[in-house]
């Protein structure tokens, strides 16, 4: 990615893309390169066949399933559950950083609030943040901390439950009717921690030993741990991998003529 940003935008937007090579587990896309200090920025993660979640949710033609948003918020809630146990805030979970690939989805965007803003100055409104995804104490210049990733990934949730990130109670599914709003809540301190919210969308399992649901997001391998998603999505992410190798074809053709 690339864009035309003021010097201290700039300065901000290195800073995040080196600290976005962490690894956060298998759900996080992390950069892999980034520009040199001194010329224009950019950042590249590998490529994967993939679509936003906003693109999927069209392709789908409506709201998630459950199973669908139960495997969607146990990765999402896991990845940032790391995030916080190592001391970071994501500060840049919006429905439009999560895209979704064949095996799960991948979280990125990491730093966005930071980079569009320094501590101390509103952020509302501003280019690349979405405002319903955008916690109200980072709105208005407050430091990103964790509590506003859990408010940011209740937003998601909604997002892909509803179709819109400030839904009514009554427009959530069952499974998300408690969760949600609490995510929502105004007062940071109200809000579950991300851990909580892993475990409350995490499935009971009494006939087998005990995971703990960091492990698992961590260890994704079984099959029974693979995302659950429509059909329709999966066609639309199997067509841009078809593209995209008919297009590595064709170039190659073309060298070898």
């Amino acid at each position: 990615m690339s864009a035309p940003l003021d010097h201290a935008t700039s300065a901000r937007f290195l800073v995040e893309a080196q600290a976005s090579r962490c690894h956060l587990g298998p759900w996080f896309a992390p950069v892999t390169e980034c520009a040199e200090p001194g010329l224009p920025v950019w950042c590249a993660r590998p490529y994967l066949p993939a679509v936003p979640l906003p693109t999927a949710l069209a392709v789908h033609g409506g709201p998630f399933p459950d199973d669908t948003l139960r495997d969607l918020g146990t990765r999402l809630a896991g990845t940032i559950a790391i995030a916080h146990a190592s001391g970071l805030a994501y500060a840049g979970v919006s429905p439009a950083s999560v895209l979704l690939a064949g095996d799960g989805p991948r979280l990125t965007c990491f730093g966005a609030v930071r980079t569009a803003a320094e501590d101390g100055q509103p952020r509302s409104g501003l280019p690349g943040l979405e405002p319903g995804s955008l916690p109200p104490e980072q709105a208005t210049g407050g430091r990103p901390r964790p509590p506003g990733d859990v408010y940011a990934l209740g937003a998601v949730l909604a997002y892909a439950a509803t179709g819109h990130t400030v839904p009514e109670r009554d427009e959530l599914p069952v499974m998300l009717r408690s969760l949600v709003p609490a995510c929502l809540s105004r007062d940071p301190a109200a809000r579950p921690q991300a851990i909580d919210v892993l475990q409350a969308l995490s499935p009971d399992s009494p006939t087998s030993a005990p995971t703990s649901p960091v492990a698992t997001v961590l260890d994704p391998e079984p099959a029974a741990h693979r995302m659950r998603l429509p059909g329709r999505v999966i066609a639309a992410i199997a067509q841009q991998s078809a593209s995209v190798l008919a297009a590595d074809v064709h170039r190659h053709s073309e060298g070898d003529g």
